[in-house]
């Protein structure tokens, strides 16, 4: 499932074309892909894209008279775009057309083999705000470390389990959880109420230093993820334990170990996480 850096590498690259277009006519070619109004209005035609917004692992168009359309890609959700006329890739369930350069019309399509995700309308983005995205803790990006301590404190859960918790932190999914694990030095097993003030702080400091990374390298394609323009990211090169269970440790040679832990397949190293 894309999580921050994906979502983000989307963002950008949406708001790069579609921001200050005007949204001329929707498509809805899967009705059951929207949820909320359904109407031309609640799907943005007539607006001009002000802004795109992201909270987690979700984004949100905005447009300048205040509409919001908030999607979550779910496991194989693409939103593509293209300048002029093209054929739709097969999956597109929703298509917006918009003006624009040399009389050619840009495309917007969300495109999801799996069905997972899907998009949701609102007539403010206050609404989506207050409806939506007030249940999530605070961005990936933004987290600190008296807040992050505060939160461990007050659950039992290993310290995998808590950080997967999108009230928790969102944005961070499996991927991006084992790997500032590893860079904090942190065991996954760990029990979170237990984690030191001093092993807080190096854990806010891996949770941002790996999403901001991946999102310099346009996020890791493993298999569906696709940035905006249908590229796939880079930081799947990078990884440091993620799907690396029995190789070495890039830190200390180790071999990496791997197990179930909080449902999901994790993988750490037994000397450098402690």
């Amino acid at each position: 499932m894309p999580e921050l850096p994906e979502v983000e590498t989307v963002r950008r690259a949406l708001a790069a074309t579609l921001v200050g277009r005007r949204v001329e006519r929707v498509d809805v070619r899967r009705p059951d892909y929207v949820r909320g109004g359904q109407t031309a209005k609640n799907l943005l035609v007539g607006g001009v894209i002000d802004r795109i917004e992201r909270h987690g692992k979700q984004f949100a168009v905005v447009t300048r008279d205040g509409r919001a359309v908030c999607v979550h890609l779910g496991m194989s959700g693409q939103a593509l775009v293209s300048e002029g006329m093209t054929e739709a890739p097969s999956h597109t369930h929703v298509e917006w057309t918009l003006n624009g350069a040399a009389r050619k019309s840009t495309f917007w399509r969300m495109r999801d083999p799996r069905r997972f995700g899907g998009v949701w309308t609102y007539r403010t983005f206050d609404s989506l705000v207050q409806e939506r995205w007030s249940t999530l803790g605070p961005d990936g990006l933004a987290i600190d470390a008296a807040f992050l301590h505060s939160a461990l404190k007050r659950t039992d859960r290993c310290v995998k389990a808590a950080l997967l918790d999108q009230s928790v932190i969102a944005g961070v999914g499996n991927i991006y959880c084992d790997e500032a694990l590893h860079r904090a030095g942190a065991r996954p097993q760990a029990r979170a109420s237990a984690i030191s003030k001093a092993r807080a702080s190096r854990l806010a400091d891996a949770i941002r230093e790996t999403l901001e990374e991946s999102i310099a390298a346009r996020g890791s394609t493993i298999r569906d993820y696709r940035d905006a323009n249908g590229d796939a990211g880079d930081f799947s090169s990078r990884w440091r334990v993620y799907g690396r269970a029995g190789l070495n440790c890039l830190t200390c040679g180790s071999l990496l170990r791997d197990g179930v832990i909080a449902q999901r397949t994790t993988v750490w190293c037994g000397r450098c996480q402690r």
